[in-house]
């Protein structure tokens, strides 16, 4: 693998997986180029909300907006150049305020791969 760069313009979106809202992925590296970590970007519309159980190790950077992540234990809302890490096994609601946001995201091992 070489050294290389990415932009939100690069980004190929897609409805995140098992949801029905306006919460959009893409990946830019993951298991087809041979990385062990899977890296995109996300972008959430505005009062958007999705249940999940973290599946790998995500973290997550806010780079516009506001995001809120809730567990079991507590609450974190983070805005842009703050990171959320959310650790395999958690139960989390990840919920975007009204401007609605765009994250970047590292997750380990692939997260497409773990949802089978």
């Amino acid at each position: 693998m070489k050294v290389r760069k990415f932009a939100i313009a690069d980004a190929s979106f897609e409805r995140s997986p098992g949801q029905d809202g306006e919460i959009f992925v893409a990946n830019l590296i993951d298991q087809r180029h041979g990385a062990p970590i899977t890296i995109g970007f996300g972008r959430y519309a505005p009062n958007q909300s999705l249940d999940e159980t973290i599946i790998v190790d995500d973290v997550m950077v806010v780079l516009e907006g506001k995001l809120s992540v809730s567990s079991n234990a507590g609450t974190v809302t983070a805005g842009p150049g703050e990171i959320v890490h959310m650790p395999k096994g958690e139960q989390v609601t990840i919920r975007s305020h009204e401007q609605g946001a765009v994250t970047a995201y590292v997750t380990y091992p692939h997260w497409q791969e773990a949802r089978g």
